[in-house]
């Protein structure tokens, strides 16, 4: 809470008798309450300074480890095929042999970690449960590491899926509620600017490993316990954290959230070399929400715009970016030289959420996403007809930008649609449609791959992204700059 000496400062530095009391009022009313809207209020009012940007990234730190787990499904795939633990097709449509069932395993736990399991950031709270589902992913990829048959393999990645899928939701909902408005789509950016790094990390020691036995262990088995490493900053992170004040105030727990905020406001206040700005007008906050609050206006339409969106978004996605070793190797190419041009394509993965650092809070997230859909359907038919490496990798390269610019845009953009009282449950729920979306995905795309071939895996992602073009532009509200309070309102 603002002390009395801070209003002063606040009415000192306005400068004319006017202005003078009417900042004083706004500060003594900052210092008087004490609620859910005031809180958001104070936070948002934050310039964007050293200690509001560290916060960022540690949590970015987090979703590095996470894409890493999440994303080298496609990297090590040649070297399961070359163990023999698994094909390269799929025996029947839903075999349990092939890539399409790891990679599926993974989404069906995604699924359940987001659809069942977003609720409990909700319930009890954002950096406790960040923390806890970084360690149960960790741990569940060393035991997968070490299997020796398809079902013990797909069975640990699907546990693994669970405690990533509940990660996902957390991360956002935690990014959205900690920073600024100001800010917010720049935040989401430096998280995936931060978050894809992994990409060409994973590709590029999948290029030096997949292919060698080291130690008498396979190379893909290197590459799964690299990433486990993540459990070794998952304590260093968790102590700088502060848990949201947003979900502090809107649980009741006012006394904690004002320690969080004062302690922010000092560090800010310090970087910022002068008095804070007054905080605006609280605007009213929703209580303690549930599952039916999803369904009633003006959430309905947005959680039936976001599931569609989500459904659809995961064959543009994934369907290239688990697949692209693949896919260049059905084109012709060795198992080498894919895993090279795979590398090349993905160092592009950061860029993207790059770019948004620049553009995030200059354009509509909307309107990004329906225009980056647009390019991914032209780049993607473009590729299946393609033969020479240049191309091949340019293509890919803006494939991957798109991807990815979609990425940080609608993680954002999903996490700004719900209010604080049913932020994580609602976008656990629209999301876990993506993962579900996934699971037939992934068997999709290698019957299709089987029976048509490259062109028929683009045909496929073009018509997806084409729905998600029409759901998003003809759906989708505006956010820009606008309180999360004002946006749920």
């Amino acid at each position: 809470m603002a002390s009395p000496d801070h209003a002063g400062s606040v009415a000192r530095s306005a400068g004319g008798a006017a202005s003078s009391a009417s900042a004083t009022a706004a500060a003594s009313a900052a210092s008087t309450t004490l609620d859910a809207g005031s809180i958001s209020a104070r936070l948002d009012r934050l310039p964007a300074t050293r200690s509001i940007w560290k916060l960022v990234v540690l949590l970015s730190l987090g979703f590095f480890f996470e894409l890493y787990d999440l994303l080298y499904s496609g990297y090590v795939a040649p070297g399961l095929v070359k163990s023999g633990l698994l094909t390269a097709t799929t025996h029947g449509l839903f075999g349990s042999t092939g890539v399409a069932s790891f990679i599926a395993a993974l989404f069906s736990g995604l699924f359940i970690g987001t659809i069942a399991c977003g609720f409990l950031a909700d319930r009890f709270g954002r950096r406790a449960v960040f923390t806890y589902s970084l360690l149960w992913y960790t741990a569940a990829n060393v035991v997968m590491a070490f299997q020796e048959t398809a079902t013990g393999l797909n069975f640990w990645r699907f546990v693994a899926g669970v405690g990533i899928g509940v990660e996902l939701v957390t991360i956002g909902t935690y990014i959205s509620e900690l920073v600024p408005k100001q800010i917010r789509g720049r935040a989401f950016a430096c998280e995936q600017a931060v978050g894809f790094t992994a990409v060409p990390v994973v590709a590029f020691l999948s290029y030096l490993l997949v292919p060698r036995t080291l130690f008498g262990l396979d190379g893909w088995r290197w590459v799964v316990l690299i990433g486990a490493h993540g459990a070794l900053f998952v304590w260093w992170i968790r102590r700088a954290l502060p848990e949201s004040p947003r979900w502090l105030a809107q649980q009741g727990r006012l006394a904690e959230a004002d320690r969080v905020m004062s302690g922010l406001e000092a560090k800010v206040r310090s970087e910022y070399g002068r008095e804070l700005p007054p905080p605006a007008p609280p605007a009213p906050v929703a209580p303690r929400g549930s599952f039916r609050d999803m369904w009633v206006p003006p959430y309905r339409s947005r959680t039936l715009m976001m599931t569609i969106f989500n459904i659809f978004q995961t064959v543009g996605f994934y369907g290239f970016a688990n697949w692209v070793p693949t896919l260049l190797i059905k084109q012709g190419i060795t198992i080498t030289a894919s895993l090279m041009y795979s590398s090349v394509i993905a160092l592009a993965a950061p860029i993207g959420p790059v770019i948004g650092l620049f553009i995030g809070d200059r354009f509509e997230r909307k309107t990004v996403i329906v225009v980056m859909a647009a390019v991914n359907i032209v780049c993607g038919l473009w590729f299946s007809q393609a033969s020479g490496a240049v191309l091949l990798v340019s293509l890919g390269v803006c494939l991957t930008l798109a991807g990815n610019i979609i990425s940080y845009s609608y993680h954002a953009y999903q996490t700004e649609l719900f209010p604080t009282s049913i932020r994580a449950r609602a976008v656990g729920f629209v999301y876990s449609w993506s993962r579900f979306s996934a699971i037939f995905t992934a068997f999709l795309i290698a019957a299709v791959l089987k029976h048509f071939g490259t062109t028929g895996v683009f045909v496929f992602i073009a018509g997806a992204m084409l729905i998600v073009m029409l759901a998003i532009g003809l759906m989708g509200p505006r956010t820009k700059g606008l309180e999360l309070e004002k946006i749920s309102r």
